[in-house]
């Protein structure tokens, strides 16, 4: 007769088998400029304050596909660049291939634009 323990590691692997996979929370951030220039790559230019952590995450770059299409209407760049908007979203790491070499960077992949940003809330922007 076969009999089988439930073990701490058999438990965890059976759970991470069979849970879905979660998504990554959204969160409130301003997105801007930095002021950082370099003249190699990548180039950490731009960053977003997490509002709910105060962290600020170096270097993100912003994808604005998932934005409903009023919120694309919006003159974004602009808003974007001076950090003007509170975008909400997540924080996404992809892997990409800048002057031939591989790098994985932080994407902030916005889903909405949650109200105009306050003044204190720019503080890490350059152009504010």
């Amino acid at each position: 007769m076969l009999v089988f323990r439930r073990t701490p590691l058999l438990v965890a692997i059976v759970s991470i088998c069979v849970l879905p996979s979660v998504a990554a929370a959204e969160s409130s951030y301003v997105y801007c400029d930095n002021g950082l220039r370099c003249v190699i790559t990548p180039c950490p230019s731009n960053s977003a304050l997490e509002l709910a952590t105060g962290k600020i995450i170096k270097g993100v770059a912003i994808d604005i596909e998932e934005l409903p299409q009023q919120d694309k209407a919006l003159d974004l760049s602009d808003k974007l660049y001076a950090g003007k908007v509170v975008v909400v979203g997540s924080i996404e790491n992809r892997t990409q291939t800048l002057d031939g070499k591989q790098y994985t960077l932080p994407w902030l992949v916005a889903t909405g634009i949650e109200r105009a940003s306050r003044d204190s809330e720019r503080g890490h922007c350059s152009a504010h």
